[in-house]
């Protein structure tokens, strides 16, 4: 490899460490960085606490018995997600629902998030937290569930729920902006202390970086 090579393998080298740095730092900048808002899907097993859903209502397929939650928030960090506020009590929600046969009970949770989770120029419902007992088929989706107990419910592209009970109105899982601490955090009386599930986050351009400067190096050699 020649002196130029080498200089030139350097730089690229450099450059896609500090790319990477660049996006560590932003990753761990819990203030002011950019996070999503949109409806996470939680689920509970017979009244234990909410758990992050591994799949969307469309195609999860909860137990009778079972309870479902939905939070509209803007989640900026990892770990972020907030959960709905209100517990996954089946059997109080579910308590005048009688049991039928060749049909299963699913408690609801909808929780629509507080004035800092909200888009401009939306206001969240009154009601912050409504709750509802889906009597439906054996072999119904959380999205079903969701549908006999709140409409209208809103879809964007690849089943993406965007709204329910008409809220929000418009936006889909759109990105949010760099915003002041006191517009993206929750005020005093919306702490999430309740734990929180997996939010979107932007490690993953580190891969792209690695293979750039992988590529660019890989390059200057075959120069030399």
């Amino acid at each position: 490899m020649t002196a130029t090579a080498v200089r030139t393998t350097t730089r690229v080298a450099g450059a896609a460490a500090g790319a990477l740095l660049t996006l560590a730092g932003v990753a761990a900048a819990p203030a002011h960085a950019a996070g999503y808002r949109y409806w996470s899907y939680w689920e509970s097993d017979g009244g234990t606490p909410w758990a992050y859903a591994t799949q969307g209502p469309a195609t999860a397929r909860p137990a009778d018995g079972d309870a479902v939650g939905f939070r509209f928030a803007v989640s900026a960090e990892a770990d972020d997600t907030a959960k709905p506020t209100a517990a996954p009590d089946f059997a109080r929600i579910c308590a005048d629902m009688v049991a039928k046969d060749g049909t299963k009970r699913i408690a609801v949770v909808i929780d629509f998030g507080g004035p800092a989770d909200a888009p401009p120029g939306e206001t969240p419902p009154a009601k912050r937290v409504t709750t509802g007992c889906a009597q439906v088929r054996p072999d119904a989706t959380g999205a079903e569930a969701l549908a006999a107990v709140a409409k209208p419910l809103r879809y964007g592209s690849g089943a993406m729920l965007c709204g329910i009970a008409g809220y929000p109105a418009r936006g889909c899982g759109e990105e949010v902006g760099e915003e002041p601490t006191a517009a993206a955090s929750p005020t005093a009386s919306e702490k999430r202390d309740d734990g929180g599930g997996p939010s979107v986050g932007v490690l993953a351009g580190g891969a792209a970086v690695l293979a750039l400067g992988g590529a660019a190096i890989w390059k200057a050699r075959h120069r030399g």
